[in-house]
């Protein structure tokens, strides 16, 4: 996934279970049920710009993660409707994670036999998610092609140049296998997701001095969003979990001279490996922005970074894994234009983040900085996954700071990602500001303009970093902030995002917990007065917000 950084320019689940391949049952099948099935959509995009070079090797190591199909998905559907409708007798009566695999998950019958199969396959079975819908195996490329019934070949992309491997027909499966199984990805390791930071053209500056560059410090971030007091009373988001989600590593040396440069006094991030994890670092700029966003607004926080592999693979892993552990607050910088998310993969993903928005998980994603034409193709689009109904899409303004950092202005900034999905349906939450049959993006906003950007202390030097790779975490450092306080009070937390946003939206406290973005294009789109799909509702005006909701 493309990270979206500029540099200025309920319960916990249990410990996954590992399944021993001696548990496994054989695998036995009627003449009928043998028969292979096609699973359509699981081709990357790619292969059909780019030349074949050759073969994978027979005895290449392959890991793959298969995605088990949701029962009862109509089921699924109307429990979130009423979760996220105030006006339901089930409004933010979130499940754990183990009430929603016991409703909504795979039954252990069914993992058990596509487990076996795999196992019969000469596969090595791995883990299975606490939901009961993602099964991680590996093997050698001969195997993982007579498992999945396709070839693996290397590619070079024409567009740009890399080289890959993928799978050059759609995978089948035996026909009973294929009934429940929704994606099969790690078939190819073509890396699509990337991340969504801009860097600003100032001088990089070397040394964590006590005096950063130009950009946004703990202090006046907090100025700006009216957060101030709020930490100050001790609402700083303490006991409160934020999950980022990642394709690269990071160095912690970058991120303790951050907050030795601004005295934060904060528990240094922990890395969750999904996936495998990852041992590539060239997003470690987009890992520092969004941890230093995150301990700038909210220090109490605990921040987990969970690390994946660039890979749809990789993506599987990662989503599987921040629902199953049931993160409260989850941040996304890295994503992909809509289409360029294989069809498999985005049912996929879905279907974990439709969990996510059932256990009361609030996700947010960076739209894109490439306005209006995410795909950079000249015509309108949006990105994946901040398109998707269950997550809270961030776009990005440009902030004017007045006296003492107070917020002072905002306006659309000319690179956040905003438009109309081609594949989701408008959800009911967003109807009374949305009368088009798709869903528009995004739902709010804040400071991503690398000129107005963050001081991050990355790769051993200062810089100034936008994008709405930094709208993501602001966000969900504000929802931190807002379970603490919540949890003191004995209220609700923050829960699915976009209910609570619309909501609040909706109603006459709006002008006073948002600032309305009126002014601004991202291209095809103009901000305006309340809702608009370049900045959504805006950005919170933190302490207004809390008190209009929590009082």
């Amino acid at each position: 996934m493309k990270p979206r950084i500029r540099p200025g320019i309920g319960l916990l689940a249990a410990p996954l279970p590992i399944i021993a391949l001696a548990a496994v049952p054989a695998f036995a099948a009627t003449p009928d049920a043998q028969s292979p099935t096609a699973l359509r959509g699981d081709v990357v995009a790619a292969v059909s710009h780019s030349v074949r070079t050759g073969d994978v090797a027979a005895n290449q190591r392959i890991s793959v993660a298969v995605s088990l199909a949701q029962q009862d998905t109509a089921g699924l559907d109307t429990f979130l409707s009423q979760v996220a409708d105030p006006s339901s007798p089930n409004y933010q009566h979130y499940l754990t994670v183990d009430q929603f695999a016991q409703r909504f998950g795979a039954s252990p019958q069914t993992v058990a036999k596509v487990s076996a199969y795999l196992a019969a396959q000469g596969l090595q079975v791995g883990e299975v998610s606490a939901n009961r819908l993602t099964i991680e195996a590996s093997g050698t490329a001969a195997q993982v092609q007579k498992a999945f019934n396709t070839s693996l070949a290397t590619y070079q992309d024409n567009k740009d140049g890399h080289s890959y491997y993928a799978n050059t027909s759609e995978p089948s499966l035996p026909a009973e296998i294929a009934g429940v199984v929704s994606d099969v990805s790690g078939l190819n390791n073509y890396a699509k997701y990337t991340h969504f930071n801009t860097k600003s053209t100032a001088q990089a500056t070397p040394d964590a001095t006590p005096k950063a560059p130009a950009g946004l410090s703990p202090t006046s971030a907090k100025a700006a969003y009216n957060l101030t007091s709020t930490v100050n009373a001790g609402y700083n988001g303490k006991g409160v979990t934020v999950g980022l989600l990642e394709f690269s590593g990071f160095q912690q040396s970058d991120v303790a001279a951050y907050d030795k440069a601004f005295g934060l006094k904060v528990s240094a991030p922990t890395v969750v490996n999904a996936g495998g994890g990852t041992t590539d670092t060239s997003g470690q700029d987009e890992v520092d922005l969004d941890i230093q966003v995150v301990q700038a607004l909210a220090p109490g926080a605990t921040i987990k970074v969970y690390e994946a592999p660039n890979s749809d693979a990789g993506e599987t892993a990662i989503y599987s894994k921040l629902v199953s552990d049931n993160v409260p607050v989850i941040s996304i910088s890295w994503g992909t234009y809509e289409a360029g998310e294989t069809p498999s993969n985005r049912v996929a993903v879905d279907a974990d983040l439709k969990e996510a928005a059932a256990q009361g998980q609030s996700v947010y994603a960076a739209s894109g900085d490439s306005g209006s034409d995410d795909a950079g193709n000249g015509g309108t689009s949006v990105d994946f996954p901040a398109a998707d109904p269950w997550v809270t899409g961030a776009g990005g303004t440009t902030l004017t700071q007045g006296s003492g950092g107070a917020w002072k202005g905002e306006t659309a900034w000319s690179g956040s990602g905003g438009g109309v999905s081609s594949f989701f349906n408008t959800p009911s939450y967003q109807k009374k500001v949305n009368s088009g049959t798709y869903r528009s993006v995004p739902d709010v906003a804040s400071d991503a303009d690398p000129a107005s950007g963050w001081a991050v202390y990355t790769g051993g030097a200062w810089a100034e970093y936008g994008g709405t790779s930094a709208s993501a975490p602001n966000w969900a450092a504000f929802t931190a902030v807002y379970n603490s306080e919540a949890k003191a009070k004995g209220k609700p937390s923050f829960g699915f995002a976009n209910s609570r946003i619309y909501t609040l939206a909706g109603s006459s406290s709006y002008k006073s917990a948002f600032h309305d973005v009126t002014s601004g294009s991202n291209g095809a789109y103009s901000a305006g007065a309340g809702y608009d799909k370049v900045t959504g509702w805006g950005s919170y005006n933190g302490a207004n917000f809390l008190k209009a909701e929590l009082g």
